[in-house]
């Protein structure tokens, strides 16, 4: 695979950022995201990327590896709940005006996919029902999507709009999703299925279009997400 590393300095966070790239700059965009506190490089180092090699070097997919900074945000003890969110909104704007903005014109496209695993999978999942105008897909393998649980009691309407199972059950304009196409994968060994299962209830109370895959013999790591992400990329 053809692969790049990017290095810049980015305003929204005040710091340098980080991220690979996979493939010729053609076909469809896909930002995947690594897990909890997971770096650019965590998704090529566990096979994710090269699970879907084929449709980068066919030129059908180019991907996308940025950082993240969870470590700054949702897991950073030291900082008052509110600065978590703060930081983890400074993380968004990067994404949508440094990552999203290249990822559109290295392609060409108007939109984006977003994929990840576990902790990824809530970066990916909130920033697309958030932006929908700006995503096409998201592809979830075994998320998790409740970030209260890093924020010690404390409530917001900040931590609300960063909370997908809050704020699409108060959603009172579902039909703008209506153009993507929506995957949440998980399993019966899966430790966040029930997450999945909660979600996938919500969107369906809302008319929501997508699409459960809920496997047997499946669980919580990475030999299962590479057989995820190709599989829905292929029913994309």
């Amino acid at each position: 695979m053809q692969e790049r590393y990017l290095r810049w300095w980015t305003p929204w966070l005040s710091r340098e950022m980080e991220m690979l790239v996979f493939g010729h700059g053609c076909g469809l965009p896909l930002i995947i995201f690594p897990t909890s506190l997971g770096r650019h490089y965590q998704n090529k180092d566990f096979g994710l990327v090269g699970s879907i090699a084929s449709w980068i070097d066919t030129g059908r997919v180019t991907v996308f590896c940025p950082d993240s900074v969870d470590a700054q945000s949702w897991y950073n003890k030291s900082i008052h709940p509110a600065d978590r969110v703060r930081t983890h909104q400074a993380y968004e704007n990067m994404l949508l005006h440094d990552v999203f903005d290249y990822a559109r014109r290295q392609c060409g496209s108007h939109r984006v996919a977003l994929a990840g695993a576990s902790f990824g999978a809530y970066h990916a999942v909130s920033t697309a029902f958030r932006h929908p105008d700006a995503v096409s897909h998201v592809f979830s393998l075994s998320g998790a999507f409740d970030i209260k649980q890093f924020l010690d009691g404390y409530y917001s309407d900040d931590v609300y709009f960063h909370n997908p199972p809050d704020f699409l059950d108060g959603c009172r304009d579902p039909w703008r999703f209506g153009h993507m196409s929506i995957v949440l994968g998980t399993g019966e060994w899966d430790s966040c299925r029930g997450e999945n299962l909660r979600l996938s209830g919500i969107l369906k109370a809302k008319g929501v279009r997508h699409f459960l895959d809920d496997r047997r013999w499946c669980g919580h790591d990475w030999n299962w997400w590479r057989e995820m992400l190709p599989y829905y990329l292929s029913i994309a």
